[in-house]
């Protein structure tokens, strides 16, 4: 069986190096690594009083981990502001929350190999339930300084409004 309809003759799944995040309708700048979006259904085990020793099982609630953004330090704020819409220091008494848009949908698009969008996937109602402004810092390491947000989410599904491209070859150029 083809694990691709459109490009029938490609071998190889798609790389977890070309991504992008976006939300409220704009990319995310400088985000390098997105966690594993993960889903797991709780397992209930019954039985009847006449059945054989053996349980049944049967699906329970669901729930979604949070997902984790990371990106190197730099002077935009975005994941500053948003950390602070869930908790603000030094704001008036009743202001440390925004209530009103602390949530925000995401969406993570897996590219292919010639940068055409491949895949995508939205997460919905997410916040910020832990902000890293900075790393812990060290004079002795040889690293980038990393900023990490952890987002608690009500579920994601995949866009099927995306299309697996056509991939060009070597003689036609990337559209």
């Amino acid at each position: 069986m083809a694990q691709f309809s459109v490009n029938t003759t490609r071998l190889d799944p798609y790389k977890n190096f070309k991504f992008r995040v976006t939300w409220d309708g704009k990319p995310v700048a400088g985000v390098s690594k997105v966690s594993a979006l993960k889903r797991s259904t709780e397992v209930v085990e019954h039985r009847n009083g006449g059945d054989p020793s053996t349980s049944r099982k049967s699906p329970g609630r669901s729930k979604y981990e949070p997902i984790t953004l990371e990106r190197g330090v730099t002077h935009d704020t975005a994941f500053e502001q948003w950390a602070n819409k869930v908790w603000n220091l030094n704001s008036k008494d009743g202001a440390e929350v925004s209530l009103k848009d602390f949530r925000r949908d995401l969406i993570i698009e897996v590219y292919n190999e010639a940068g055409q969008l491949a895949l995508a996937y939205k997460v919905y109602r997410c916040w910020v339930s832990e902000f890293q402004a900075l790393p812990d810092l060290d004079a002795n390491a040889n690293a980038v300084a990393i900023q990490m947000l952890k987002l608690e989410n009500e579920g994601w599904e995949r866009d099927h409004e995306v299309p697996e491209p056509a991939e060009p070859t070597l003689s036609e150029p990337a559209v």
